[in-house]
């Protein structure tokens, strides 16, 4: 049997997992599997380089420049990146940047805007 709660929003019981999210089919809401297990469970930080924690959506500029493994293209310093998602791993930040596509990013090049 499974622990996969209903959706929050329309009460479907067809959600699934799908990395660190329960998404559900039906309306298409999303929510953070962290958020179900608050019995005392510490959430780990994730900080910019300037030290400032970072959180789902935030906007961030890049602080120097960062060639991309396997091409000839360069991320440029001073690129803004929208709508970052924190993951877990070496790579802590998924983004989209335009122009190159999806990438992950280490939050120690970036800074919050």
């Amino acid at each position: 049997m499974s622990n996969i709660p209903n959706c929050e929003k329309c009460k479907s019981e067809f959600v699934y997992e799908d990395r660190s999210l329960y998404v559900c089919p039906e309306c298409a809401h999303e929510w953070a599997i962290a958020d179900e297990k608050s019995d005392g469970d510490v959430a780990v930080s994730i900080k910019d380089s300037n030290g400032t924690p970072l959180e789902d959506g935030d906007s961030v500029t890049v602080i120097k420049d960062l060639k991309i493994k396997g091409s000839s293209s360069v991320v440029k310093k001073g690129t803004t990146v929208k709508n970052i998602r924190l993951v877990e791993g070496d790579h802590d930040i998924d983004c989209k940047i335009k122009g190159i596509g999806a990438m992950g990013l280490k939050s120690e090049f970036v800074k919050k805007l």
